[in-house]
């Protein structure tokens, strides 16, 4: 699609597929790529589309923000820096559809938050997962906001404390992975499980994401009123009932998306 210098958008048989284009730098976060990516993302939300792929281009998905970008700013102009990534995977969040991580070789820093923030991942088993910026003089501060809700609290400050990496398979062990597949199964696998997602009811799809990430930070009552109003709003509606139709007649469910 026309638009984007630094990112790819296509939509591959009802499903977007977002790829960071900066190989020559393994796809690190400059301002221009922020700004496509943040664009890209609204475009799929009001577009058709039933998922989102988010994958990197060249030899890793993302190695975090552009080092050349951030060297001798203002305190005013890095606080607009990483509101502005941040704002990344608020889009991720907000978003009614679920976005898809398609993770090889390095996740680095806002790159391994980007990966954790994505509401599924997938990853090749040469990935490695990142947050190494004590190693240069300053904390992954804003990547731990979005990768401690998937990591355990001990797993997620050895990382942040250490800088060290650790590999696919431990990253599926510790709940920062949903998979892990050969490097030339990466993105077939990927596309599968978006068409699978992809071929539920699209508003029921919305809401359960929805109401997964309002709930996470919820009391235990609250939640539970919470999601018995989503519920109730989610069983009254065309999709809703055709469903249950659907099911009592043993027919397969056509979904009109309200």
């Amino acid at each position: 699609m026309s638009g984007y210098q630094v990112i790819m958008v296509e939509k591959n048989r009802g499903i977007g597929v977002l790829t960071l284009n900066r190989p020559q730098v393994r796809n690190a976060l400059n301002a221009q790529l922020t700004e496509e990516l943040l664009n890209a993302l609204q475009e799929m939300e009001g577009s058709e589309v039933g998922a989102v792929i988010l994958k990197g281009a060249g030899k890793s998905f993302c190695s975090g923000h552009d080092f050349s970008e951030l060297i001798g700013k203002t305190l005013m102009e890095y606080r607009a820096i990483f509101a502005k990534s941040v704002r990344i995977l608020e889009a991720i969040a907000g978003m009614g559809k679920p976005v898809i991580a398609a993770v090889h070789g390095h996740a680095t820093a806002m790159g391994c938050a980007l990966a954790a923030g994505c509401d599924l991942t997938i990853a090749s088993e040469d990935a490695l997962f990142q947050t190494p910026g004590v190693n240069v003089g300053f904390a992954c501060i804003t990547p731990m906001a979005g990768i401690y809700r998937s990591l355990g609290r001990k797993k997620c400050l050895e990382l942040i404390l250490t800088g060290d990496p650790i590999d696919a398979r431990e990253a599926e062990r510790n709940g920062l992975v949903n998979r892990v597949v050969p490097r030339e199964k990466l993105e077939e696998t990927a596309m599968e499980m978006a068409e699978k997602i992809a071929a539920k009811a699209p508003l029921a799809v919305g809401m359960g994401k929805q109401s997964f990430y309002r709930m996470a930070d919820m009391e235990h009552s609250k939640a539970y009123a919470y999601a018995i109003e989503m519920i109730s709003i989610n069983a009254s509606t065309e999709d809703g009932q055709e469903g249950m139709d659907a099911f009592r007649e043993k027919r397969t469910p056509q979904w009109k998306g309200r």
